[in-house]
């Protein structure tokens, strides 16, 4: 199947970040371990996960790397994925079974936060 002309690294990264954050939100649901708490202490886990995973999809239908909006739902949706994937999570007693989750969504954070500084600096380069 060939890759659609509107496929970018930030959408298959905004991608990785919604499958992985659903399953999350499954493994809740489902009390499958190893699940996420069902609270934290700022906040239900259950609407933050709903948030983030929202913020990639707006992202998505936004066109990402082409206005300011979808960029800007990017980069939300990167920083909000850190907190449930961020490099805290390496000092998790439950690393040994979510490492793959870990590095996968801090590689795709990392193609976003790329992306985006890319497009913001040809941006900027364009104004002058």
């Amino acid at each position: 199947m060939p890759i659609a002309a509107s496929a970018t690294p930030t959408r298959a990264a905004l991608a990785v970040l919604i499958v992985l954050q659903a399953v999350m939100l499954w493994a809740l649901f489902t009390r499958t371990p190893p699940h996420p708490p069902a609270e934290i202490v700022p906040f239900g886990m259950a609407p933050f996960l709903a948030v983030a995973i929202s913020a990639a999809l707006t992202a998505l239908l936004l066109d990402d790397e082409q206005s300011r909006p979808g960029s800007a739902f990017a980069l939300l949706a990167a920083l909000l994925a850190l907190v449930s994937f961020g490099p805290q999570k390496w000092f998790d007693p439950a690393i040994a079974k979510i490492w793959p989750a870990v590095i996968a969504a801090e590689i795709a954070v990392v193609v976003i936060a790329v992306r985006l500084g890319k497009a913001l600096s040809g941006t900027r380069s364009e104004r002058r």
